[in-house]
């Protein structure tokens, strides 16, 4: 009997424990870290950065952390973007919370940068079209429905041409919300494909155009709830295509 119960509070303390969640997000342009306990936002910091996500992520989290008044050893788990998005933004952020999460001993949570986006515009009768500027004239995308008040991924994610997601998009015939950096750097050539067949359509603004650490936070905390967390080493990123590099190497060595 005082097994069963010395248990039982061992599994209440690491549900207390997994509510105090730090996220990171730096898989696209913008770099972003909160600090949530539950369903509240302790503390956040967002920025705008191309190239810097390694130079600035060290000091926004040790920023974000004095602002929430929580100290690393308060922290129950680790959240972080896995992508698709920029290839070294995404190695940033993942090797920096598999680091804490290691030091830490506490679980990891991984979630995409399309759910991400999806899970920020809230729930809506249309489709969702998640689409990310993939670079090279691609987008990564998929879509997304509430479907009796869950969100569900109704495409497989996947990168391809502009003009492919709108086709798959117009597929489904029913109408669209696009959000994404990707949907707004090509909206016009969505449009040409999308115009006149789609019942509606409409764009998200710039404000909803990357994933952030707030809405990855919400998305961690519903998955601690559940207990849908992984071992740091297991954790992998979702490139959906080769890096550049490794396609300018591949285009070289075939010509």
């Amino acid at each position: 009997m005082g097994n069963t119960v010395g248990q039982a509070a061992c599994i209440a303390v690491k549900v207390v424990s997994i509510m105090i969640i730090l996220s990171i997000d730096t898989a696209t342009d913008g770099v972003s870290v909160a600090i949530a306990d539950g369903t509240r936002v302790l503390a956040s910091s967002e920025m705008r950065s191309e190239k810097q996500h390694a130079e600035v992520l060290t000091t926004m989290i040790d920023f974000v952390r004095k602002q929430a008044g929580v100290s690393f050893g308060d922290v129950g788990a680790v959240a972080v973007d896995i992508g698709p998005g920029l290839f070294t933004g995404m190695r940033v952020g993942i090797a920096s919370a598999k680091a804490i999460a290691q030091v830490l001993d506490v679980p990891i949570i991984g979630a995409t940068s399309l759910d991400i986006l999806a899970t920020a515009i809230g729930e809506t009768d249309d489709v969702i079209a998640c689409v990310i500027d993939a670079r090279r004239g691609e987008v990564y995308w998929s879509l997304y429905r509430y479907i009796d008040g869950k969100l569900r991924q109704v495409t497989t994610p996947k990168a391809s041409t502009v003009e492919e997601c709108a086709l798959q998009t117009i597929d489904r015939g029913q109408s669209t919300l696009f959000v994404g950096n990707g949907a707004l750097r090509y909206r016009n050539e969505i449009e040409l494909v999308v115009a006149g067949v789609l019942p509606r359509f409409e764009f998200a603004d710039e404000m909803a155009a990357l994933p952030t650490a707030v809405v990855l936070a919400q998305i961690a905390h519903e998955r601690a709830l559940r207990q849908e967390w992984q071992e740091a080493d297991t954790l992998v990123p979702e490139y959906l295509r080769l890096p550049d590099a490794e396609i300018n190497w591949a285009t070289r060595s075939a010509s």
